[in-house]
């Protein structure tokens, strides 16, 4: 009886471990996916790391900082527009214009949303989205002034443009005695409201809009709009990131978002934007 008893308890336990092996290996085993995809996935967008995405808010209406440090204008709420179409989340910082493409050469940001023109050599350094906004250069000067009518009247005169801009490159051409560079066409306007220089250049729309909202006073456009230009969001050459944020600007066009925020800052309809730019 001894011997038969303690073979009946040797078999209880290691029933009894068998059974704990079996309940064991089941709760590991189901927490793992199952071959068919059963299992819980987490969302790509959700995982997608912020693209790093640099501005220089000295150039209302399309990028400034309020004085809580937040970023508004035309440009921001593109980007925000573009960014929820296109299925990513941004981190927004500001840096100083000229050090926008080093920066995306150096791939220290994912991309730049800057009223950056479309050009040749820019684009043989980073690669641009489609258009996001038709534009062009313009030539201010004071009210007062009848000497410069025009490209063409601004040989010897002294000029003053934001540093690094399609604006400076055509001062620099214009035969003009001094070329002024500063950090933000405001203060270039404002260098040619105090009489400080004769003329500026920059794009049309900024100009404008720092004359209607009275932050450059006694100073008006003169003659024809001196190049067409398109402003496109650069990324680093090659970057994965370029393909969604074209989606996103195309949805955005397709859907009526981007004529609802153009009207928002800008009078009328917006131009149709074309693909590519011609560079």
């Amino acid at each position: 009886m001894l011997r038969l008893t303690r073979i009946r308890w040797r078999a209880v336990l290691l029933g009894l471990v068998s059974l704990a092996c079996v309940v064991l290996f089941a709760a590991c085993g189901g927490s793992a996916p199952t071959a068919d995809g059963g299992g819980p996935a987490a969302s790509p967008a959700a995982d997608a790391a912020p693209l790093k995405i640099a501005l220089d808010p000295t150039f209302p209406p399309f990028q400034s900082q309020t004085g809580e440090g937040k970023f508004e204008g035309f440009d921001i709420d593109l980007i925000n527009a573009v960014a929820e179409a296109g299925g990513f989340t941004m981190d927004m910082n500001g840096l100083p214009f000229d050090g926008i493409i080093p920066a995306l050469q150096a791939g220290t940001i994912d991309a730049t949303i800057s009223t950056m023109t479309i050009t040749k050599e820019r684009a043989e350094v980073v690669d641009f989205s489609r258009p996001y906004f038709k534009a062009g250069l313009a030539i201010a000067v004071q009210d007062s002034n009848t000497d410069i009518a025009g490209f063409d009247s601004l040989g010897g005169k002294k000029i003053s443009a934001q540093i690094g801009t399609t604006g400076e490159a055509e001062a620099r051409k214009s035969g003009a005695s001094e070329v002024r560079t500063f950090d933000s066409t405001p203060i270039a306007l404002q260098e040619l409201s105090n009489g400080n220089v004769d003329a500026t250049i920059s794009d049309a729309p900024a100009i404008l809009y720092a004359i209607k909202s009275g932050g450059v006073q006694g100073v008006k456009v003169v003659g024809e709009l001196l190049t067409e230009e398109f402003y496109g969001i650069a990324t680093p050459k090659g970057s994965p990131n370029l393909e969604k944020i074209n989606a996103g600007l195309q949805a955005i066009i397709a859907n009526g978002k981007y004529k609802e925020i153009y009207q928002k800052w800008f009078d009328g309809e917006p131009p149709v934007l074309p693909e590519a730019a011609p560079v």
